[in-house]
């Protein structure tokens, strides 16, 4: 009787060689695929799947669970790794994980499987994710174990088998894209040196090909939640991530190249493409910074984004702390309502307006014409007692 397992199928190269290597080794390879935005190449995927020793293929369309539950909350936390990157793929990997446990239970499988290397990041978020919801399932991780070498040596499997794959030895790169945004690397990238061939971006046109006329974004939140832009609402915040890139992407805004740091101690060279979420990033910040006090505003800034970005890099999501950090984002967002305008041109973005029926910024106190209603006669005796211990210090310093 053959093993059953649930694989996490992608279609790319990894994923489809995976389906042939597996039921060679005597599995029945159910393929589970995530629609969480990528878009047309689903269509295709049953059929491929099949094609390369699948007996079944789910696809399951989860935009709107992803932008709601996996991607909203990460924004909220201004979760950015390293300080630049927005988390793309890392955080369609607990989702996926979650289904393959559901399917797994579903048909009787003791196994799923994932497409992931040995250096890579995946491998752990996908593990900790199945074992966090159900610790007595086997996870399989071929490409940890295979003969294969290099990627050349997967196409030339992929060609001998009749595996249909999209990737060539020409254009050699690995990509992962969600609606949230793309990653690549492999082939010219991997010198940290080289600058990104234009073939390797999808979303986003070169800044130098970008149009010469700048153009201004709206985009209103309410309770912490974009709904809007240019006052177009959306019901769905999939599709308005979605209309994002697409307007970003046309300016070149959104492509992140950095050296970051893996869980399993390496370096590696990556490119992405997140146009939507660098908006959606700059205007939630700014508008924090309009609507919140200055003491949970610096506590903010100080704790969640780089401790709420590690939890999700390193494949954390299903841990009390995670779960613990969103009650804290959750009730900050109560107060982040109001629009942010931006203004994109040649590959930048920044914010040039903001308002909020919540905003604490009062005109007559920061203004220094005649309206000006400042005491600045308090303000003398404020620095007094703010700088007292410096004061002191001063004295003790020269005695």
């Amino acid at each position: 009787m053959s093993k059953r397992v649930i694989l996490a199928y992608s279609g790319g190269l990894d994923t489809s060689v995976i389906v042939r290597w597996l039921a060679e080794k005597g599995y029945e390879v159910i393929t589970y695929t995530a629609d969480v935005g990528q878009g047309e190449e689903l269509e295709e995927i049953p059929q491929k799947a099949k094609a390369s020793g699948a007996v079944e293929a789910i696809v399951e369309d989860l935009k709107e669970e992803f932008a709601k539950e996996y991607c909203l909350p990460t924004l909220r936390a201004l979760a950015l790794y390293e300080g630049k990157y927005p988390l793309t793929a890392s955080l369609s990997r607990p989702l996926i994980a979650k289904k393959l446990v559901e399917y797994a239970q579903k048909f009787g499988a003791d196994f799923v499987a994932h497409g992931s290397t040995g250096k890579g990041n995946d491998q752990v978020r996908f593990e900790l994710s199945v074992w966090a919801l159900n610790p007595d399932l086997e996870v399989l991780a071929p490409v940890r174990e295979w003969e294969f070498k290099s990627r050349e040596e997967e196409v030339e499997y992929a060609l001998r088998f009749n595996i249909p794959v999209k990737v060539t030895k020409e254009k050699p790169y690995s990509i992962d894209k969600n609606l949230w945004g793309i990653s690549i690397e492999c082939g010219p990238l991997e010198d940290p040196w080289t600058e990104p061939p234009e073939d390797a971006f999808e979303w986003t046109v070169s800044p130098e090909k970008a149009p010469e006329e700048a153009e201004y974004v709206e985009i209103y939140f309410k309770e912490g939640t974009p709904i809007a832009i240019n006052e177009k609402e959306y019901a769905k915040l999939h599709e308005l991530i979605l209309d994002l890139n697409k307007i970003a992407g046309r300016h070149g805004v959104g492509r992140i190249d950095m050296v970051e740091n893996r869980l399993v101690g390496i370096k590696s060279r990556e490119i992405y493409e997140a146009p939507a979420a660098t908006l959606l990033y700059e205007a939630y910040r700014d508008l924090l910074s309009l609507t919140l006090d200055r003491y949970t505003f610096h506590y903010f800034l100080s704790h969640i984004p780089h401790h709420y970005a590690k939890l999700v890099y390193e494949g954390l999501w299903f841990s009390p702390l995670r779960e613990a950090l969103d009650g804290f984002t959750e009730k900050i967002a109560e107060f982040v309502d109001g629009t942010v305008r931006l203004k994109l041109y040649k590959g930048r973005a920044w914010v040039v307006g903001r308002k909020s029926e919540r905003s604490l910024y009062v005109e007559d106190l920061a203004t220094y014409s005649e309206k000006d209603a400042f005491d600045h006669r308090a303000g003398a005796q404020f620095t007094k007692i703010f700088g007292l211990p410096l004061k002191i210090l001063g004295r003790v310093r020269r005695k």
